[in-house]
C-alpha cells in the first residue's frame, strides 16, 4: 500500500455521517428564510415567551418558544449568514442567523414557519421510532439477527453449536442461566463469527481493489460502523453481523476505498462503486439502524 508523506486522518463510516449531504435521507431538513438588512433598529416585542435556555453540548444555546399550546425548543447559532436558516434533524431544531438579527426578528420567522417546523418535527420522530428495534429477550428461544435473518437461542445443549438448516445456536448453559449469561455467550459466538466473515470479507474486496491492508479488528463504538486509518489499520463493528452480507460487503467496501480516498468526494463513492455496485441500496438500509438501535446492546 502506498503511504502519503503527509499523515491522513482517519476516516469512520458513523450514524454522524448518515444524517450528511452525502445520503438521500435522513438528511437535516433546511429551509432558508431571508432577513431583511433594513431591521437595524430594536423590533416590536415578541407576543411569544422566549426565556434563554442552558447549553447545548455542542455550546449553543437552546432556546424555548411558548405559542399557544405548544412549546418549541431551539438551537440558535449565529454566524455571517444573509439568511435565517432552519435545521430540523435527530436533535431537533436549529436556526442560523445572521449576527444582526434580533431574537424578536427570529421568532416571527419560526412563526411564520411553525406549521412547516412541527411537521418535519413530528416526520423525525415518527422515522426513530419504525426504526427502533425490541430489545431481546435473553432467555431460551430468545431470537435475534445473524446475517440478515432470524435466529433462536436453545438452552441445555451439551456443546455450542450453531445450525445453518434450523438456524439454532445451541448453547451449553442450563435452563435457568440468568440473562446475562446467555446475553454474554451468544454475544461471544457472535464476535467470532464477525471476526472469521469479515476478515474473509476484507481479502475478497481488498484483492478487488488492489490493496493492502496494514490491521484489522473489531470494533463495539456506539456511532461508528468502521474507520481506516491513513496507515491502514481498519475497524469494524461487530454488530454489522446482524445484517444481510450485503450489508457488511459495503462496509467493507467503504473502508478499504479510503485506502485509496481519504475523504468522501466524488472519486470515493466512484471507487466503492468499482468494487461494490450495489453500495446504494446497502448504504440506505444501514443508514435505518445506527449501532446503538440493533441487538446484542
Amino acid at each position: 500500500m502506498q503511504k502519503s508523506p503527509t499523515p491522513r486522518p482517519l476516516a469512520a463510516l458513523d450514524n454522524g455521517q448518515l444524517d450528511l449531504p452525502l445520503f438521500a435521507e435522513p438528511a437535516p431538513v433546511v429551509a432558508p428564510f431571508p432577513a431583511s438588512p433594513f431591521h437595524t433598529a430594536p423590533s416590536t416585542p415578541s407576543p411569544f415567551k422566549s426565556p434563554k435556555g442552558p447549553l447545548a453540548p455542542d455550546g449553543t444555546r437552546v432556546r424555548t418558544l411558548e405559542m399557544g399550546a405548544r412549546t418549541l425548543h431551539y438551537r440558535l447559532k449565529r454566524s455571517s449568514r444573509k439568511s435565517i436558516g432552519f435545521a430540523i434533524d435527530g436533535s431537533g431544531l436549529t436556526i442560523t442567523a445572521p449576527r444582526w438579527v434580533t431574537i424578536a426578528d427570529i421568532e416571527t420567522a419560526i412563526a411564520e414557519k411553525q406549521r412547516w417546523i412541527f411537521a418535519k418535527l413530528i416526520e423525525w420522530q415518527t422515522r426513530v421510532e419504525q426504526r427502533a428495534l425490541p430489545r431481546v429477550e435473553w432467555g431460551d428461544g430468545a431470537e435475534l439477527p445473524y446475517l440478515g435473518k432470524p435466529m433462536s437461542v436453545r438452552l441445555g445443549a451439551s456443546l455450542l453449536a450453531f445450525d445453518e438448516d434450523t438456524r439454532v445456536l445451541a448453547l451449553p448453559l442450563p435452563l435457568h442461566a440468568d440473562a446475562q449469561q446467555i446475553k454474554d455467550r451468544v454475544t461471544g459466538w457472535l464476535q467470532g463469527e464477525a471476526t472469521r466473515i469479515f476478515g474473509a470479507r476484507l481479502g475478497v474486496y481488498a484483492a478487488r481493489l488492489g490493496v493492502t491492508f496494514r490491521s484489522y479488528a473489531l470494533s463495539s463504538a456506539m456511532t461508528r460502523w468502521g474507520s481506516c486509518s491513513s496507515e491502514g489499520r481498519i475497524r469494524l463493528n461487530w454488530r454489522l453481523i446482524h445484517f444481510p452480507l450485503s450489508v457488511v460487503d459495503y462496509v467493507v467496501a467503504h473502508e478499504l476505498a479510503h485506502l485509496r480516498e481519504m475523504n468522501h468526494s466524488p472519486r470515493f463513492w466512484q471507487t466503492v462503486e468499482s468494487i461494490f455496485p450495489e453500495f446504494r441500496e446497502a448504504r440506505k438500509q444501514l443508514k435505518q439502524h445506527p449501532p446503538e438501535m440493533v441487538p446484542g446492546m
